[in-house]
Parts: C-alpha cells; sequence; structure tokens
C-alpha cells in the first residue's frame, strides 16, 4: 500500500494519494490544490488516479477537483449528505479561497461502503458533526480523518450543518473503537505533528476526553 501526505493550498489541508504499488491504481483524498504536484508524485510512484474522495465539501477541500478531473479523468466520490455543496459554492467564496466551482459527484457513499483501488479498501466511516456528509477513510493501519479529528484538536462545528454533540458522538463511537495504534491522518496540518495515532488522541486530544 501506497500512501504519501502532501500540504497544499493556502489554508494548511492535507491531500493524500493512496493506491496499490502494484498494480498501479490510486486514489487522491482532497485535492484541495497544487493539482499539478500531486500528479507530479504519482507519475513518480507510477501511480494513476482512478478517483478523487472528499472528505466533506467545503471548498477548502475541493477546490481543485475541476482541474484534477479534467487531467486525469477519475471519477468525483463524497457521501450523499454532501453532494450539493460540491456545486453550490457561493462565487464570492470561490474567489476568496482562489478556487473553482467542482463538477458534481460521480458516486454517492453511504456509511459502511467499500472504496477499492487495485488490492486496498478503504471503509467509509460517517462522521458528521463539521458538515452533515463528513467522513473518514479507514483502512487497517491507517484512518483519513478530514476535518472531524484533528492532532489533539477536532473540527469546527458552528457551520451551517455543523453539530457539536453530532460530531463528538461519531468521534467516541466511530473513530475512538478503532485500534490504538491506528495511524490518524488529519485533513488540514494544524497540530504539533503532521499525524497522530488513534490511542494518542483518546488520552491527550482535550476536545473528546
Amino acid at each position: 500500500m501506497f500512501v504519501e501526505q502532501m500540504q497544499v493550498g493556502n489554508m494548511a489541508v492535507f491531500a493524500y494519494l493512496v493506491g496499490d504499488s502494484v498494480t498501479g491504481d490510486a486514489l487522491v483524498i482532497d485535492p484541495a490544490d497544487n493539482t499539478h504536484e500531486i500528479l507530479a508524485r504519482a507519475a513518480k510512484n507510477n501511480l494513476r488516479i482512478n478517483y478523487i474522495v472528499n472528505t466533506h465539501g467545503h471548498v477548502d477541500h475541493i477546490g481543485g477537483n475541476a482541474e484534477m478531473k479534467k487531467l486525469t479523468g477519475a471519477k468525483i466520490i463524497v457521501h450523499e449528505d454532501d453532494a450539493m455543496m460540491l456545486t453550490s459554492t457561493p462565487a464570492a467564496m470561490l474567489r476568496m479561497f482562489g478556487a473553482t466551482q467542482s463538477p458534481p459527484a460521480d458516486v454517492l457513499v453511504q456509511d459502511g461502503q467499500i472504496l477499492s483501488v487495485g488490492n486496498v479498501d478503504l471503509k467509509v466511516i460517517h462522521t458528521p458533526g463539521h458538515s452533515p456528509g463528513g467522513m473518514c477513510l479507514y483502512t487497517p493501519g491507517y484512518i483519513f480523518t478530514g476535518d472531524t479529528l484533528f492532532v489533539e484538536a477536532v473540527g469546527r462545528t458552528d457551520l451551517p450543518g455543523g453539530s457539536w454533540q453530532t460530531m463528538y458522538n461519531a468521534i467516541k463511537t466511530k473513530l475512538f473503537t478503532l485500534p490504538d495504534e491506528t495511524k490518524v491522518m488529519p485533513g488540514h496540518n494544524y497540530g504539533r505533528t503532521p499525524t497522530s495515532t488513534i490511542g494518542h488522541e483518546k488520552k491527550y486530544n482535550p476536545s473528546v476526553r
């Protein structure tokens, strides 16, 4: 399994290239910006991007969808509860973030579905609270947490469709039940370190004790 974390754009967003080094199949999680850099990393590692997966529909995570899809033909995947967000970002917000409106999703997913690239399977874990369709992606050893769980912090819940109690419950019942050694791969570089573990967050995250 191939995993590479890349900080992209101006909002310290982490994009992730995840793939099967044997088959060359891959997906990119939250290609917010720096599309050509992401594609260069994929080419260097002999990977072809088949899917664009958005952990949620906020503009700072979907700004590179249009260019990535144009250059790769990859299908866009998002949780069904955030589908409308992809194509309804206000023009003023797009200008503010220097982003392009995303095309609509090609594939809508629900909790528990499996996304496969080659022999790598990623399970969709619906974790609403930051947004209605916020989701994380789990494969043994890794959890890609978007804006649900950061390093010793959590995502904000004061935006439209947000709910602190809903996100708290999702973190406690869905993420904190994963093996302690699971590596947390957050959606932003907001912590002391770029990654963490579920065990560390259960012990030291002040927001969800």
